[in-house]
């Protein structure tokens, strides 16, 4: 099921392989479409977004979970955690943020404030994180609902070096627990390159730590009101 016009691409590689006894596509949203099936034994779809949960397609497997899948069916994957950090980023803070307090002899710090409000995605070097990595969220695709998919959790980390933090750092680890070798991979500056880098919030300031100091704060996440996708 998909509901963009790749899939018409899909339909013309199905047939050439002569797949087309095998392989169903159904264009359209989830929860509009009608499967030709009652019941479905697995689920699979590649659902994660930046920040993990930007652009809410998990929503769309809850819905086909709850309406087709058998009781005890397989869902691929079927865990998540999501993992907040401290980074050093001074050089590139200025850059991208600091850069319009003097655009060429003009003040566009209103510009700015609106740049600290946008989240980065982007690839952090691994050697520009200076805290422990805090597990805020886990997720067992099995059992969540979509009230479970905003939250707001605390978090607490510590320094790993004398340093400054300039920004926190989001990323998370997949898990497919269900298949015979589990299978699992993270996002985070450690790991290898996905194309869902990492997702960096700024601070206003910069804070100075000290090694093995501990930094704790409140993490809250929701759909946006104007476009909840």
């Amino acid at each position: 099921v998909d509901m963009s016009n790749i899939i018409d691409q899909a339909k013309v590689i199905v047939k050439d392989n002569g797949f087309e006894d095998k392989i169903t596509l159904i264009k359209g949203k989830m929860e509009d479409i009608k499967l030709p099936v009652d019941k479905v034994d697995i689920i699979i779809s590649e659902w994660m977004g930046y920040c993990l949960l930007y652009e809410s397609m998990l929503n769309t497997v809850l819905v086909a979970r709850d309406k087709y899948l058998v009781p005890n069916g397989l869902i691929f994957p079927d865990k998540a955690t999501m993992y907040l950090s401290g980074i050093e980023d001074s050089e590139y803070k200025q850059e991208k943020i600091g850069f319009w307090d003097n655009v060429y002899g003009f003040k566009m710090s209103h510009i700015k404030e609106l740049a600290l409000k946008e989240p980065l995605v982007d690839i952090v070097n691994e050697d520009a994180v200076v805290s422990t990595a805090c597990p805020i969220r886990h997720i067992d695709i099995n059992t969540v609902t979509i009230d479970d998919l905003s939250f707001s959790v605390p978090f607490k980390f510590h320094a790993l070096r004398d340093d400054y933090i300039h920004a926190f750092l989001c990323h998370f680890s997949i898990d497919f627990t269900a298949c015979h070798k589990p299978v699992h991979f993270s996002t985070g500056p450690e790991a290898k390159y996905t194309h869902w880098k990492q997702t960096i919030f700024y601070l206003h300031d910069q804070v100075a730590v000290k090694e093995g100091e501990e930094m704790s704060g409140q993490f809250s996440l929701g759909p946006n009101k104007v476009n909840p996708r």
